[in-house]
């Protein structure tokens, strides 16, 4: 089964995403992951991430499929996650022609729904372990009192300079002028289900699961 998650930053897609991975054996393919993987490997996809990010330009959609077409072709897994893309029209008509090229489909889009003003209040209280990416909150889920991660045991803990209430305002912006025109594409598509993402994050868990199961 293949999926995407969908929905605005901080939403909890990666939260979620690592979820699937454990429990049902899947892939998340992050771009930020792919393309940080891709700039060491060596390869010859790598040699041409590593030179757009070394001069600071975009990386291209077909540099991104390229990377996706890459893990389609070499690993083993129970479905994949895409996360983070998508991100526009193009790009979703993209990844389903090189899905369908490599005899595969795209089974559901999942849209974590939020509401802006929580969201905003949940992401400026965020904080992550530098070691596995668990995910803390000042409020709902602080980090623990011996300072050490309860996923690997780390004390590295970091916060984006970019988890303000000013940015995270227009990375929302970006968001629904980019990225928001998804929803309505694969809800005609018959593929789009939703859930709440401001949750409990066992309790988002388990939509996501019955979304799946369905």
């Amino acid at each position: 089964m293949n999926i995407i998650l969908l929905g605005p930053p901080g939403a909890g897609k990666g939260t979620q995403a690592r979820h699937l991975v454990e429990e049902r054996g899947m892939v998340q393919l992050s771009t930020g992951d792919m393309l940080r993987e891709a700039k060491d490997s060596g390869t010859e996809m790598g040699e041409v991430v590593a030179d757009v990010m070394a001069r600071g330009a975009l990386v291209t959609d077909e540099i991104v499929i390229g990377l996706i077409r890459e893990k389609l072709e070499t690993v083993k897994a129970n479905g994949f996650i895409f996360d983070g893309f998508p991100r526009t029209l193009a790009q979703a008509d993209a990844l389903g022609e090189l899905l369908e090229g490599e005899g595969q489909t795209l089974d559901k889009v999942v849209e974590m729904r939020v509401d802006d003003e929580a969201l905003v209040a949940r992401i400026v209280a965020r904080s992550t372990c530098g070691m596995c990416g668990e995910v803390y909150n000042d409020n709902t889920k602080p980090i623990p009192a011996d300072g050490k991660c309860t996923n690997c045991g780390g004390s590295d803990f970091k916060r984006r300079a970019d988890d303000n209430e000013e940015s995270l305002k227009t990375r929302l912006m970006e968001y629904y002028k980019q990225t928001s025109p998804l929803i309505g594409y694969y809800y005609a598509k018959g593929m789009l289900s939703r859930v709440d993402g401001l949750g409990a994050i066992d309790a988002v868990q388990s939509e996501i699961k019955a979304v799946l199961d369905a």
